[in-house]
């Protein structure tokens, strides 16, 4: 019975025709926020190097954005030690605000959340190659004070 309703949907699933973009290669890798308990959200700006405020101390989470498609490990250390996180779907409406990808839309990159799990300050680093052509690496890093 389950090869005959695998070889019913092969029937009908090859009968449709299926299209699909590439993914598009990384083009931006960026810290958008720092959190931690003494200082709440801070927003990182273009260009800056370390954070305004002195997030020393438990908790801190980095928040970083992912633009294109990147490798499922990106390379994510605090002065050279490895750092843990998450990393969920962002999607794009048509006036361009990221979004979550609870509607059905376009996904365009990843939010990634790591956690600092103790460490209190120091250099944060981030690096992704893309998973296509043309196989270009992208990394951001900012001093976490």
């Amino acid at each position: 019975m389950k090869k005959c309703l695998l070889i019913l949907m092969a029937l009908f699933l090859g009968a449709q025709t299926a299209s699909a973009a590439s993914a598009p290669p990384l083009t931006q890798v960026k810290v958008l926020k720092v959190e931690s308990p003494g200082c709440g959200f801070e927003t990182i700006d273009e260009g800056q190097a370390q954070t305004r405020c002195n997030h020393s101390g438990p908790n801190i989470r980095v928040y970083v954005l992912e633009v294109g498609y990147g490798r499922s490990q990106p390379h994510v250390a605090l002065d050279g030690f490895e750092v843990d996180g998450t990393r969920t779907p962002v999607c794009a409406y048509e006036n361009g605000n990221l979004t979550d990808c609870s509607q059905r839309t376009k996904v365009v990159g990843n939010l990634y959340i790591f956690s600092l799990a103790g460490k209190q300050e120091g250099t944060f680093t981030f690096s992704n190659t893309s998973i296509n052509a043309p196989g270009n690496t992208m990394s951001t890093q900012l001093y976490i004070k």
